[in-house]
């Protein structure tokens, strides 16, 4: 790092201040995800300098280019002129059904295999339905630590939610702890991230099975977030039809759909294109309280028909066909999609020990009896400080985070940290701010 660039670091308190006041944050340390993007956005153009920016989980890697090459072709064929059949283009459908019986043994037929403007928005459409199956019930299960956008939804929506912090309640623990929220007959729906998105525990069969088979006795549906697919490095499920798998709820229950992501997974980000996959199960189900809003009490066809034809009317013609391209190339083992995102467990196992060297702690350190794995996702915290406060230490020396607040979590002195957009170049810049801030805050 040039020495210019360390003599504006820490930055002013009051000058941070200034420019989150201009984009309406009064405390920082309550800012949500995109709100820091746009604050790290004004401080690097005001002083000039590179964050080491861990805030937002934008995949680090170039694209594969089977995707790419398939979207360009589909577009200069003239494919942008066409509207897309709402319930997915049928090469999509047919190879998502077949990745995710290669890779998570699960059998899931096409008509379920339905592609979303990203997992955002399938998650989104999973509320508008499955939370109207039942005038009984008021909404969702958040098994936390999760994804704050995922609350916002739910809050837009007007519908009730629930939440807690999983890490204190692993393995046959959770059992007591999830069936004393499902008991209340409240529950539509459960949700949580496998890998987990922010802490990266990573569910084990014991806990999947406990979620699934309560899930069936209490008739509540589970939707499993698997944005991040295959990146508990700890296992490699990249060989089709070979074991080991993902990890799933759909081996303990009928009532799931999937959320899979094409974002991380293969760095596909930018094109907003994701599946959800409605279990065979529940894709015929018939709720007959759906008709309140719907056409019909059929949960798939209310689904398709009613929330994603109000959402958008499908998802991206061209994005869909480089999806199906990348998974029929994982299916057919002339891709190997979990090869290139290792690099993320790299760049974690590097920077988690930057940070640790120098006083900082992992908050989320261990995974039932095991250390937590290297992935794209690790926690923090620096003794004495809560998260809100460490936040606004850390943007003063150019590094940038997220609270564990804002994620649901019962742990407030932490942060969330992003490997994505760290680069290999910007580890030894990370190392030197760090031993800074140390010294600083001895």
């Amino acid at each position: 790092m040039e020495n210019s660039c360390m003599e504006k670091i820490p930055f002013s308190a009051d000058t941070i201040h200034d420019l989150a006041a201009e984009l309406g944050l009064p405390k920082i340390g309550n800012a949500s995800i995109r709100e820091i993007v746009a604050l790290v956005n004004r401080i690097e153009k005001a002083s000039g300098v590179k964050f080491i920016r861990m805030e937002m989980g934008v995949p680090g890697l170039a694209p594969p280019a089977i995707g790419t090459e398939a979207e360009i072709n589909a577009l200069r064929k003239g494919i942008a002129s066409i509207y897309p059949a709402i319930e997915g283009v049928t090469e999509l459908k047919n190879e998502t059904s077949r990745f995710i019986k290669l890779f998570l043994d699960v059998d899931v037929n096409s008509e379920g295999c339905i592609p979303t403007c990203g997992s955002m928005q399938g998650a989104f459409a999973c509320f508008l339905t499955v939370n109207r199956t039942d005038r009984n019930k008021e909404g969702t299960l958040f098994i936390d630590p999760g994804f704050p956008v995922h609350k916002q939804q739910i809050k837009v929506l007007g519908h009730d939610c629930y939440s807690f912090d999983i890490y204190d309640y692993r393995g046959n623990q959770l059992r007591e702890k999830l069936e004393s929220y499902l008991k209340t007959g409240k529950i539509s729906s459960i949700l949580y991230s496998n890998p987990n998105n922010p802490s990266w525990i990573c569910l084990s069969e014991e806990e999947l099975e406990i979620i699934g088979t309560l899930a069936t006795q209490y008739n509540a549906i589970v939707l499993e977030d698997l944005a991040y697919f295959g990146m508990d490095f700890r296992k490699d499920i990249s060989t089709p039809g070979q074991p080991p798998f993902q990890p799933t709820v759909a081996k303990y229950t009928d009532n799931y759909i999937l959320l899979i992501s094409s974002s991380k997974v293969f760095s596909y980000a930018g094109q907003r294109t994701a599946i959800m996959a409605v279990s065979n199960a529940l894709f015929n189900r018939h709720y007959p309280d759906l008709k309140r809003y719907f056409s019909t009490e059929e949960l798939g066809h209310s689904i398709i028909y009613g929330a994603l034809y109000a959402l958008s009317a499908g998802t991206a013609h061209s994005s869909q066909l480089a999806v199906a391209a990348m998974f029929k190339a994982a299916c057919d083992g002339t891709y190997n999609f979990i090869a290139p995102i290792r690099e993320y467990g790299e760049r974690a196992r590097i920077m988690k020990k930057s940070f640790t060297d120098n006083g900082f702690h992992i908050v989320y350190d261990t995974d039932m009896d095991a250390p937590i794995a290297d992935g794209f996702y690790f926690t923090i915290s620096y003794s004495g400080f809560s998260g809100k406060i460490l936040l606004e230490e850390l943007i003063r020396y150019g590094i940038s985070a997220i609270t564990l607040d804002i994620t649901g979590s019962s742990r407030p002195e932490g942060l969330r940290a992003c490997v994505s957009q760290v680069k290999k170049e910007q580890l030894p810049v990370l190392e030197e701010r760090l031993r800074l801030f140390r010294k600083d805050h001895l």
